[in-house]
């Protein structure tokens, strides 16, 4: 340990100088977090096993030597391996709700969640969302975050990696919604029942040209390459989903579906598509909404 490491006497000493350090060596956030000292907090108080309902005077609560062998040792690991936070803790939040995360899914993050907690107001009907579906659902997320909004309907979670599946059934337990949520592994449509239909089809599939996913910073490598790239241009998957999804949805269904900073692709490949740009209060972007019969007339 450290001289200055040493030093520290308290939880806000800890986060304050792990986020110093974190700044010194370059690290990159964007899984959770968007800066140094958020990160820093999330680590102390995983080691402190402690969470965010904790008083903000606690903070200034003097730690034992054992906690800070913790926390230095969380923050070493963050900084030698550029791992994203969530990875180390094992957890993440999305909508208000604590997820499992490991290495076999994608960080939550997707501004989809905004949409979820406004319950996709005034795009469609609250009281005729009879079934859902969470395409490319990694860890669950999404549909699970959507069950917990929509506590009549129906969710199905599909992803064509069962190790990411294994992690989405453990968080449909975790919120104890078994009962309504279905786990199908399945390369996006392929083994959904063919007579299937969805009133909201949500997807953050992969969408990462070639070339930006060659260029991402090195917490992003950590995280499922087949959850990211897609082909040169990143369409690869979406070209699939805006031709099937149409035969998937109920009259009146729409489909939101995410492309981040690929949206510029999007539009280049598929003029024809009357996209509509979803905005968001709290922050995101490149997520658009289709109707059904938008996708069936296009198709």
């Amino acid at each position: 340990m450290t001289t200055e490491a040493k030093a520290m006497k308290t939880l806000r000493d800890m986060v304050r100088w792990g986020a110093s350090e974190f700044g010194r060596h370059g690290l990159v956030f964007g899984h959770g977090t968007d800066n140094a000292l958020d990160e820093a907090l999330q680590l102390v108080l995983h080691a402190c096993r402690l969470d965010y309902s904790l008083a903000g005077e606690y903070l200034d609560c003097r730690i034992t030597e054992s906690e800070k062998r913790a926390i230095v040792s969380l923050f070493q690991e963050r900084i030698s391996s550029r791992v994203p936070a969530p990875y180390l803790t094992g957890k993440a939040w999305f909508a208000g709700l604590e997820f499992e995360v490991t290495r076999d899914v994608l960080v939550p993050r997707s501004p989809i969640a905004e949409l979820i907690m406004n319950h996709f107001d005034p795009w469609i009907d609250y009281d005729q969302v009879g079934r859902i579906l969470d395409l490319c659902t990694g860890s669950g997320c999404i549909g699970i975050a959507a069950a917990m909004q929509f506590p009549d309907a129906g969710v199905d979670l599909v992803d064509i990696s069962p190790e990411a599946l294994q992690v989405a059934r453990r968080n449909v337990e975790k919120h104890h919604c078994e009962e309504r949520v279905s786990v199908i592994n399945s390369d996006l449509f392929d083994q959904v029942p063919a007579d299937r239909r969805y009133d909201l089809i949500l997807s953050n599939p992969p969408y990462v040209s070639r070339d930006e996913y060659n260029s991402l910073p090195k917490e992003y490598r950590h995280e499922p390459r087949i959850g990211l790239e897609a082909g040169e241009d990143g369409m690869d998957i979406v070209a699939r989903i805006l031709a099937q999804a149409g035969s998937y949805l109920a009259p009146g269904g729409i489909m939101i579906l995410e492309v981040g900073a690929s949206a510029d692709f999007l539009l280049e490949r598929f003029p024809e598509y009357p996209f509509v740009w979803l905005d968001f209060e709290h922050g995101g972007d490149g997520v658009f909404l289709l109707t059904r019969e938008a996708l069936v007339e296009n198709r």
